[in-house]
């Protein structure tokens, strides 16, 4: 295989960047061209702004210090965020015409750190559900096996980092959309803590489920662009992880230290009120990391969650109500897939005596969780509990049904949003046909070095950043 630059990790392309060796415009012409080249058939990119980037390289390269964390580095922002004079699509017909004019918290401390955007990419209409599907642009595929989706609402970001369209990138996860589309394209996903990275504390989020997060190739790499995040501020009401200063997330990945407590679970907060049903391919997932995760020397409990059929009733009104502002009104509602209609006007029907009902209820739950969890250091879980959905694959008009299929295959990863904690998915296992199928780490508030700890081990011995699709 020839060499090219794609094929260096996010830290070793930063180190060609400050050497010299190669510059942002070079980098950035790089990957507009694998973009131009490749992603027609992927879905990858809402909008590619080819001549912005490269303007936005050339004015790294004179302007920002090459100290910046992340200096001549592409990457991406979600079709969530606003960047002022780039149209926000949202992943809605509704929101075709829609530039805005200023851009969001993370898109200035993105650019504060010196990173070149090369574009939106996809995501599905205004992020709800967890695939990337949508009426506006062309299903984002798994770059493992095009037939297969990419998970959502991040499905877009996580295929252009899986087939070299970009080195790593920024998603947002209210429910899973980091971790789901990680895990379905092979790739290291990490939701931080509620209130650690000060452009996205989740605070001003209805239950403050909503956060940025990496999506990366290597737990050193998920890192970094972590640190870059987190360094965006500060606010008085943001967290830091125990000892954290600039670098300190990239520092534990890269020693990957540690002995640590950890259970391990295969029941969901779901389990009361859908059939939740584990695909041999998530168990074998489970069981490989289990093992290595043995051998290095860890402490490892089974653990099974105390029922609750409180959590699901009361994370639908959350998940409804959290459409009711989407802004159309009388016709416009016809712009909107049937999903997003049915959310909206469910939201809109809430009361605010239900809607409070629900937050103490989750809040209950938040407690409840961090209790169960005190023991450990981590808790592992299955990251899926199916291999990757077909394209096409969640009914499009019987809303009810589709819930229930994004809950049946994304049942581990909500309630980390409700309860804050920080989640990591990592690539352990490939199926029989090459699939990727990872795991989830769930961990103590503010603990994401002992997660980024535990995946650097598990990288180190499984190799999973060596494995890449064929668009590679």
């Amino acid at each position: 295989m020839v060499f090219e630059l794609h094929h260096l990790s996010a830290q070793e392309q930063w180190d060609w960047l400050q050497r010299g060796e190669v510059t942002p415009t070079e980098l950035a012409a790089h990957y507009l061209e694998r973009i131009e080249r490749l992603d027609g058939s992927l879905g990858a990119f809402a909008t590619v702004t080819p001549e912005a980037a490269l303007d936005r390289a050339r004015a790294v390269a004179d302007d920002v210090p090459k100290s910046a964390a992340l200096w001549g580095l592409p990457v991406g922002d979600k079709d969530l965020v606003d960047r002022a004079g780039i149209p926000s699509g949202y992943g809605s017909r509704l929101m075709r015409s829609y530039i805005p004019e200023v851009s969001d918290d993370l898109v200035r401390v993105l650019d504060d750190a010196g990173s070149v955007s090369l574009g939106k990419t996809s995501t599905p209409e205004f992020g709800l559900p967890s695939y990337t599907e949508s009426l506006v642009a062309a299903p984002a595929r798994n770059p493992w096996d095009v037939s297969l989706g990419a998970g959502g609402s991040s499905g877009g970001a996580a295929v252009a980092v899986a087939a070299g369209l970009l080195p790593f990138a920024p998603g947002s996860d209210g429910g899973g959309s980091v971790r789901i589309p990680a895990a379905a394209c092979g790739l290291v996903g990490l939701k931080p803590s509620r209130g650690l990275i000060p452009s996205g504390t989740g605070l001003d989020k209805l239950a403050g489920l909503a956060v940025p997060g990496p999506l990366a190739r290597s737990v050193a790499d998920a890192a970094m662009l972590l640190d870059a995040l987190v360094d965006g501020g500060p606010y008085p009401y943001s967290v830091r992880a125990p000892r954290w200063d600039g670098g300190a997330l990239l520092n534990a990945a890269v020693r990957g230290e540690g002995r640590f407590q950890l259970g391990v679970m295969t029941t969901s907060p779901w389990d009361d009120a859908y059939e939740i049903s584990i695909d041999p391919e998530a168990s074998a997932a489970l069981e490989t990391a289990v093992k290595e995760l043995d051998a290095i020397g860890h402490g490892l409990e089974h653990m099974a969650l105390e029922p609750d059929d409180s959590y699901g009733p009361n994370f639908r009104t959350i998940w409804q109500v959290s459409a009711a502002g989407i802004p159309a009104e009388g016709e416009q509602l016809d712009l909107l897939e049937p999903l997003t209609k049915w959310l909206v006007l469910r939201g809109r029907a809430i009361s605010a005596r239900e809607l409070t009902a629900a937050l103490a209820a989750l809040t209950g739950f938040e407690r409840s969780i961090i209790r169960q969890f005190a023991r450990f250091d981590a808790v592992l879980t299955p990251a899926l509990a199916l291999t990757p959905r077909p394209v096409g694959w969640y009914d499009s008009d019987d809303a009810e049904r589709n819930f229930e299929q994004q809950v049946q295959y994304t049942p581990f990863t909500s309630f980390a949003n409700v309860t804050g904690l920080p989640a990591i998915t990592l690539p352990v296992y490939q199926t029989a046909d090459g699939i990727p199928m990872g795991v989830q780490l769930i961990g103590r508030p503010g603990g994401e070095h002992v997660l980024l700890a535990i995946g650097a081990q598990l990288e180190r011995r499984l190799q999973w950043q060596r494995r890449h699709p064929p668009q590679w």
